[in-house]
């Protein structure tokens, strides 16, 4: 049984989005701060990344858990309405990353994923990643 009336639900359901989300913003915020400059929702990019850093290929994916499936073995049991639905939707989106993921690595692309919670919890590890992967190809 959901627990918001189907208004309520249509409302939450609106407000997702799929780029400029907070961890978006924020990880995008700390690399700018930096002095990374890189492209956002690049469309000509197999899987449209978040940040695209064109003249090294690299890739940045910021994925929120629930969307994306972390621990997704352990936590689809939580999952309590609606069940059918949100098993193959998010296994698709987990099967998507996947394919995403081979395709660029295929490409030449270096392809990195951060969780939601690891971006908001340790910004500046993530960036270091990012700045790793810059200077290696560099």
């Amino acid at each position: 049984m959901d627990r918001h009336t189907p208004e309520q639900r249509k409302r939450n359901m609106q407000a997702v989005k799929s780029a400029g989300t907070k961890i978006e913003i924020i990880l995008g915020k700390a690399l700018w701060k930096k002095g990374f400059r890189y492209r956002k929702n690049v469309k000509k990019v197999f899987g449209k990344p978040d940040f695209v850093f064109n003249k090294y290929k690299i890739a940045v994916f910021c994925d929120s858990e629930f969307w994306h499936g972390k621990d997704w073995e352990t936590k689809k049991y939580e999952i309590k309405t609606n069940r059918d639905f949100w098993y193959k939707k998010i296994e698709r989106n987990i099967e998507r990353d996947e394919e995403v993921n081979l395709k660029l690595k295929k490409e030449g692309w270096v392809v990195l994923r951060f969780w939601g919670k690891e971006i908001l919890k340790n910004t500046e590890n993530c960036v270091k990643k990012i700045e790793t992967e810059i200077l290696k190809k560099s």
